[in-house]
């Protein structure tokens, strides 16, 4: 199978991009691909593809920017230039551009696919049914709120006209289906980037590095983390660095600039800036707790698939998605009030000083990571690929499982 993949990919900064790196990573190995279309966005350096493990033939087709209007075109002319067997998308709403209608028009390369007889997957990391569109960034005004409600539901119909649309959270399946009456929805779960052999759970020798990863400046907050540490430090001894890895979410570029200033008086913290693919290993293996300082969700948490891998700690807040994935999916945490500064720091020191509570949490978030691998769910949309190239030959409607139970039992 010759397979397209559109999606951001490293060293572009647009979102999803650290996804884009391991679907195609652990794509490349299944043996019924047998090339890889990456058709991504332009950048300056060369794309990221020095993998160690020998796979598939890979073509790179920079075929689009964040935020052009001529995106739709230069996408589809690279599929039918390419002549893919099939098609998988990684989306969600802002992937194609943070303005209305470069986002809007990228959102409708599902249908075309599926007009050229093409199998097609969309996976779609968030629905605007579940986005808090103030807490994210988009606006605060409640008739605009609405409007942008109303695009949200023409631009699901569009990603909805593909084969099968892939979520990865279970409550989105019965949203889906009840709004839009979809029948062609499947769950396949976020997987877990990577699985490296299991940590000792040490930490290295100095303070204790309080940790949070991510695009920040709109739900992704870095101010209640700040303080959190501070009320920590004014009532104990430990030794804490802050550090705030990552770069400012799109919606509010200069964020984190303003909060060095903000907190330039703040000992032992640290700001990173982007973290290379080659890093993220150093980076949770020298923290002692990953926390998400997010006042609202808009998805599954790759950054809690990646603290799973690496056997961290996690302090979470008690809202939305992030308390879905772990109920579904095995992680555990210390959860805290998303409002109150004072019920974070209680999480976070609950865990630094008490070790053994520490490593517990983190072997169990491990062990939750390694059940499932990213190599697993790439076999998951093969196999779906297969499906769908069935049932279009043989006129059938798919059987969509929507639990992941009946997905490890049924495997389409």
């Amino acid at each position: 199978m010759k397979l397209a993949i559109v999606t951001a990919y490293p060293p572009s900064k647009v979102t999803l991009t650290e996804y884009g790196y391991h679907l195609v990573k652990h794509f490349r190995l299944q043996e019924q691909v047998s090339e890889i279309v990456l058709i991504t966005d332009k950048t300056v350096e060369d794309k990221d593809l020095n993998f160690e493990e020998k796979g598939c033939k890979i073509t790179v087709k920079e075929a689009w920017d964040f935020n052009s209007y001529t995106n739709l075109f230069r996408v589809n002319k690279a599929i039918s230039q390419t002549k893919p067997d099939a098609v998988l998308f990684n989306l969600q709403f802002l992937k194609f551009g943070d303005k209305k209608i470069p986002a809007a028009l990228g959102l409708m390369l599902p249908l075309l696919c599926k007009l050229k007889g093409i199998p097609t997957i969309s996976l779609l990391h968030n629905i605007l049914e579940q986005v808090d569109l103030e807490n994210a960034g988009f606006t605060k005004n409640r008739l605009l709120q609405k409007v942008y409600n109303f695009i949200g539901t023409t631009l699901t119909r569009f990603v909805l006209a593909s084969d099968i649309v892939a979520v990865t959270i279970s409550k989105y399946v019965s949203i889906i289906e009840k709004k839009y009456k979809a029948r062609n929805i499947a769950l396949i779960p976020h997987g877990s980037f990577e699985t490296p052999p299991e940590p000792e759970y040490s930490l290295p020798v100095g303070p204790k590095q309080v940790m949070a990863f991510g695009k920040f400046g709109t739900y992704k907050k870095v101010e209640i983390l700040i303080e959190a540490v501070e009320l920590i430090r004014a009532r104990c001894s430990e030794d804490i660095e802050i550090v705030i890895a990552g770069t400012d979410s799109p919606n509010t570029p200069g964020y984190l600039d303003e909060m060095k200033e903000k907190y330039s008086h703040v000992p032992q913290i640290r700001f990173t800036g982007y973290v290379a693919e080659e890093d993220v290993p150093i980076l949770f293996g020298e923290s002692a707790v990953t926390v998400f300082p997010y006042t609202s969700t808009t998805g599954s948490s790759g950054v809690l698939h990646q603290a799973g891998s690496y056997g961290n700690a996690v302090v979470l807040p008690d809202l939305g998605d992030l308390s879905v994935l772990v109920r579904e999916e095995g992680y555990t945490g210390e959860f805290f009030n998303p409002s109150n500064t004072a019920s974070l720091a209680d999480a976070i020191e609950k865990i630094i000083t008490h070790d053994a509570y520490r490593i517990q949490l983190g072997k169990t978030n491990y062990k939750a990571a390694c059940s499932l691998p990213m190599s697993e769910i790439a076999r998951m949309y093969v196999e779906y690929f297969k499906a769908i190239k069935i049932s279009k030959k043989e006129g059938f409607e798919l059987n969509l499982p929507k639990k992941i139970s009946e997905l490890e039992e049924q495997h389409v």
